[in-house]
């Protein structure tokens, strides 16, 4: 027998089984004809089993992670599932169904599936629920860097350095506090919160309610700081889980996140934050940072190359203990020049004036981070040797009142992220004037990061330039993955011969002078330098 009930947004369905069952070996058939229930608690679809004077252990079953099996024309099993384990599903209870007749049987077959396929979906999978389909994350990435990379941000000291990076922890305060319109009232997603600073920032700017989403074990650390700002916690969910993976109840006016890395992409998080925003922010949602810019200078360090040349010495050594090293010292000297340096340096070293690469995180696809292609070409305004391509970044928050930049630009405040510098091995002349151009090309891969590809070339310069081509061209290959964190104190700045003070690149020349700009300027790239966006 089936019966209809209207419910808030669902019509819920009964229907009197014959029998229910525990699957379990002292389990004993129910005596009384016992009621199932299709029906909607909160955000959840459950089928709930009672009897009119005693429940079935009270058993529900959530119709998300359901099973419903055809044992015989009358009788059936349910079963709800557990947990989870690396390769297989556990189901932790289970009903055996007895139906009164074949009809009754199929009525019920059909509103299980009915529900499955329709109100399910409808209703969705509550806050934090994993959805159980493999994720984009799982299927490009090497379990083993995941599994390193959340270990590493599962850890307080981690945060406490990025947190302690006042530039960058004060920019992001700044953005969301001076854009509190683009908060107040409005459902904020972070997208991998770590500590939960940013899920707070956005909860005192006013936001309606903040889903605060982190895949490592930091997802603890954030819900027991959050805990400890009552006033703001009643408006953030923290939610452990990939954002590639979790379902949310609902869309997001405004994401906020910190996705950069090394030379910006570094760690691949920008995927996540750009697949964040295809799956939960609504059209025209805002997303803070916004855009992206990496930037690129020819520069020139004798002090640096000779150090890293230097460490290749020890494999020149004909009598280590009666052994000969030399064979190998070709390859540990390639080695050594395949680390991207990571420090901060003095900008005077920049042979040119810089160019960029735009990033717009509101309309970037994932997958064109899988692969970066940048042409190069900068006028010398020096003649010295060239020793590779000096890089930084900046984002844009792009705010309805107020935007804010973050720079890790040389010779602007030091931020955690310092500046990156790929070395050639073998280093390139040029004199003032004289054009250099080239290619810096990034592929990602499975560990997170990016193997990067880089050319520079020099053109002839003097009489007879014009007809001439290219005559000095040097390349290299780096594992962004792998960097040499040199954090010593920049060695001091040398004047070459012929390079005189007024030639020099000055700090200020590189620094970004975005807060005045006016909105249509803000997202394209700020001089005829910049190359186009991705």
């Amino acid at each position: 027998m089936m019966e209809a009930a209207v419910g808030q947004k669902h019509k819920h369905l009964e229907f009197v089984l014959a029998s229910v069952c525990e699957l379990s070996a002292s389990a004993v058939p129910s005596s009384v004809p016992v009621v199932a229930r299709f029906c909607v608690d909160g955000e959840v679809a459950e089928l709930r089993f009672h009897a009119e004077s005693e429940s079935v252990d009270g058993f529900n079953v959530d119709l998300r992670t359901a099973q419903l099996f055809k044992l015989g024309p009358l009788q059936s099993v349910c079963i709800s599932e557990g947990s989870n384990t690396n390769k297989e599903k556990s189901y932790s209870r289970g009903v055996t169904i007895q139906f009164g007749n074949v009809e009754e049987s199929k009525d019920f077959h059909s509103a299980f599936e009915q529900w499955k396929n329709e109100v399910v979906q409808e209703t969705g999978l509550p806050n934090g629920e994993i959805s159980a389909t493999r994720s984009k994350f799982d299927d490009k990435i090497e379990p083993s860097s995941a599994k390193m990379y959340f270990h590493y941000y599962g850890q307080l000291l981690h945060q406490q350095n990025m947190l302690q990076d006042y530039v960058r922890t004060g920019t992001y305060y700044a953005a969301v506090i001076e854009n509190r319109a683009d908060f107040t009232g409005r459902v904020v997603v972070d997208v991998g919160a770590g500590s939960g600073i940013l899920s707070l920032f956005a909860a005192q700017a006013g936001a309606k309610h903040v889903y605060a989403v982190e895949a490592s074990e930091m997802a603890e650390y954030a819900r027991k700081l959050i805990a400890g700002n009552p006033a703001l916690a009643q408006r953030i969910t923290v939610i452990k889980g990939k954002v590639e993976e979790v379902e949310l109840p609902e869309k997001a006016d405004i994401l906020i996140s910190e996705p950069m890395g090394t030379l910006l992409v570094n760690e691949r998080m920008l995927e996540s934050y750009v697949i964040a925003r295809d799956r939960f922010l609504v059209p025209n949602g805002k997303m803070f940072p916004t855009v992206g810019r990496i930037h690129m200078a020819p520069f020139s360090d004798e002090y640096l190359f000779v150090e890293i040349a230097n460490k290749a010495l020890f494999w020149q050594q004909q009598n280590y203990y009666g052994v000969d090293l030399t064979p190998l010292y070709g390859s540990a000297f390639q080695g050594y020049f395949s680390q991207p340096v990571v420090d901060a340096f003095d900008p005077r070293f920049l042979v040119s004036p810089p160019i960029c690469h735009v990033l717009n995180f509101t309309e970037i696809k994932e997958e064109n981070l899988y692969e970066i292609d940048i042409p190069l070409k900068f006028i010398a305004s020096v003649g010295t040797r060239v020793h590779g391509l000096a890089c930084w970044f900046d984002v844009l928050f792009n705010g309805s009142t107020v935007q804010r930049w973050l720079t890790t630009a040389p010779g602007a405040p030091t931020t955690h992220w310092y500046q990156i510098r790929c070395l050639l091995s073998q280093p390139i002349y040029v004199m003032a004037g004289q054009e250099i151009t080239g290619r810096l090309h990034m592929i990602a891969h499975n560990a997170q990061s990016y193997t990067i590809y880089l050319t520079l070339s020099a053109k002839m310069w003097g009489p007879g330039a014009e007809q001439g081509g290219i005559i000095q061209t040097s390349s290299c290959k780096l594992d962004l993955k792998e960097p040499y964190y040199r954090m010593s104190q920049p060695q001091p700045y040398m004047l070459a011969q012929d390079q005189q003070p007024h030639q020099l690149i000055q700090a200020q020349d590189i620094q970004i002078q975005g807060d005045d700009l006016e909105e249509p300027e803000l997202l394209q790239p700020p001089s005829q330098s910049c190359g186009p966006r991705t």
